[in-house]
């Protein structure tokens, strides 16, 4: 090869979709390539014109303007145009591509790229559009590793014929079942359908309260147990079963019963991996030692995280990390102080709430009481309760809200009732506190106590919520606000000055941004999930979003927060604090495009969010 061709394939080895392809495959590509100099103010294609060329920028700039004259785009080094016309029949160009500078060109003829893209399907599915060359590139972050393990579908290590009984059986003739069959859980089952689990320990438990051997065994079996699917991985139905503390899960395709997985199950599929380390928390009984174990879940997060895991599956880690730990301050509060005088629910908001917990997030939760809670007589417990959690929390490294929503604040321990009004209040009068105030706990989760109570509150803000019009605008416009860090022809704009010079954040204009969209599609929708994912895919089942558009929001989401994680895990190895904030030079030329392409879907949506909610008007 010589010296030029060499440096053509050095160049196309940096470019997407070349940097994607086989050697052999890119050191034959340059070959087949002309190389055309345009200089400024030149037409290289215009609008009506037959293009059978597939252009690589190799230096210069070329500006992608309609028929007005209305400038769609300006592409640099490294970027690609013309590929439209070459999908297909021949189609006439539908813009007009100029080069506003001196512009060195790489030309690949129509045949060679029809023939590359045939060969090589990861070429078409890079001109297919953005949100394909998103999810690639945020698979592409993460390294090939033992994290594939954790995508193994539930379907392919279940127990496909699990020990089961009918309803009727007593609970002596169950006992006998499970020791004939050696096994730990007993499926119960109605007209063979799912009824209801019953595993060693409630054999036990009920032994010891004195039930009648000779009773039914619905007498102690749980009834609706928490439930998986064939086609779900390993990874979540693992974070199903640490966020019931469960052992067991049966397995429902379409309403059947089809399996049954145990946590040993996915411990033998994932052999050493440390991912139950969270588990520890339940047994420890000083803030010294919960600091300690959710330290370690933090450096497992650390290590998924270097390993390849998706941010998916590292969120959902810290998340149930973070539940596990608040739960055992809870109970240790719980016997520090008493019990408690009258039931409640402890809630967690935010990203918590969402199970999008990062390596920098901070906590945010609340306490809904029942309406039998008199302030004279029980307020001082639950305020105790609250500190001594929330400081716990921040002992063990989860920092204090700065925004002081934490169950301590006063403001957040209120009962059913009080919070369904204030709920009403923030929906019908959107005033700027309010809505911080109404998006943040819309987010809403209880993760200890009687969950009921908070399921009340948060089934009565979405069905509100779903009607609110002008709520919606008012959410519309606070997310169009969340403007990306774009610049003119789609420069990254970073801080000029102070902590963070030089960086831009990812959270501020581009996670926190997609947030805000799917919590106001969700709302809109009456959908009462709280997850960012969940809610942009219920919501395009429901037509607030489309699913294209849904699609797009959620590979945006997924790259950036993987690029985040990726930063804040070496912040952690280097024992800095973990934070947002990106160099976009220090991601290298074909990742800080793939940023771009996140924030313009970001950019297009609250663009079509100005359409559908009048949010200028506000």
């Amino acid at each position: 090869m010589s010296v030029e061709l060499d440096e053509v394939r050095d160049f196309l080895a940096t470019t997407d979709p070349f940097a994607q392809l086989p050697d052999e495959v890119l050191d034959a590509l340059p070959a087949q390539m002309d190389m055309r100099y345009v200089r400024r103010g030149v037409t290289i294609v215009g609008t009506g014109d037959t293009n059978d060329t597939l252009h690589v920028i190799r230096s210069g700039a070329v500006d992608i303007t309609d028929s007005d004259g209305i400038l769609l785009d300006r592409r640099g080094a490294g970027r690609t145009f013309g590929y439209s016309t070459l999908v297909g029949d021949k189609a006439a160009s539908r813009y007009d591509m100029i080069a506003v500078e001196d512009t060195l060109l790489l030309v690949l003829p129509r045949q060679a790229f029809v023939e590359l893209a045939e060969e090589h399907p990861q070429v078409q599915r890079y001109y297919s559009g953005q949100s394909a060359r998103i999810a690639a590139a945020a698979s592409s972050l993460r390294q090939d590793s033992a994290s594939d393990v954790l995508s193994t579908l539930v379907g392919d290590f279940m127990v496909t014929e699990p020990v089961s009984v009918e309803d009727g059986v007593s609970v002596r003739e169950a006992a006998r079942t499970m020791e004939g069959n050696r096994v730990s859980s007993l499926l119960i089952t109605r007209g063979g359908d799912l009824a209801g689990i019953v595993t060693d320990r409630d054999m036990r438990g009920g032994i010891a309260s004195g039930t009648d051997l000779d009773g039914p065994i619905t007498e102690i079996m749980t009834a609706g147990p928490k439930t998986a699917t064939s086609d779900m991985p390993a990874f979540e139905a693992m974070l199903r079963m640490a966020e019931r503390r469960v052992h067991h899960l049966p397995v429902v395709d379409s309403g059947r019963l089809v399996g049954l997985v145990s946590s040993s199950d996915i411990m033998r599929l994932l052999r050493h991996d440390p991912i139950y380390l969270t588990a520890d928390l339940s047994r420890r009984d000083t803030p010294e030692e919960l600091k300690e174990v959710y330290d370690n879940a933090h450096d497992v997060a650390v290590r998924f995280i270097e390993r390849g895991a998706s941010s998916e599956e590292v969120t959902g880690l810290l998340t149930v990390a973070a539940d596990g730990l608040a739960r055992r301050l809870l109970q240790l509060g719980e016997e520090k102080f008493g019990e408690p005088p009258v039931p409640y629910a402890f809630v967690v908001v935010g990203s918590q709430g969402r199970r999008g917990m990062g390596l920098a997030s901070d906590q945010d939760n609340a306490m809904v009481l029942d309406d039998s809670f008199d302030e004279a007589e029980h307020g001082q417990y639950f305020a105790d309760l609250a500190t001594y959690v929330c400081e716990g929390l921040a002992a063990a490294g989860q920092v204090l809200c700065p925004g002081n929503m934490m169950a301590m604040n006063p403001d957040w321990r209120m009962t059913v009732s009080t919070w369904i009004s204030t709920f009403h209040n923030w929906i019908t009068a959107p005033e700027p506190d309010a809505l911080l105030h109404a998006q943040t706990f819309f987010d809403f989760r209880a993760i200890h106590g009687e969950e009921r109570l908070a399921e009340e509150v948060h089934t009565f803000a979405v069905r509100q919520a779903r009607g609110a019009q002008r709520m919606h605008a008012h959410l519309g416009a606070l997310a169009a606000r969340r403007e990306p860090p774009l610049g003119l022809f789609r420069g990254l704009v970073v801080d000029r000055s102070g902590e963070y010079a030089n960086t831009l954040d990812v959270k501020k204009g581009g996670t926190a941004a997609i947030v805000q969209m799917a919590r106001l599609f969700s709302l809109a929708s009456g959908i009462d999930a709280v997850g960012t994912r969940p809610r942009l895919k219920l919501a395009a089942g429901q037509g607030a979003v489309s699913t294209g558009g849904a699609e797009e929001l959620i590979d945006a989401f997924d790259f950036l927060n993987t690029i985040a994680l990726k930063q804040q895990a070496e912040q952690v190895r280097r024992g800095e604090e973990p934070n947002y904030h990106i160099n976009p030079k220090a991601l290298g030329r074909l990742d800080s495009e793939h940023l771009r392409d996140a924030f313009q879907i970001i950019k297009n949506m609250q663009n079509a969010l100005a359409t559908k909610y009048p949010v200028r008007s506000i």
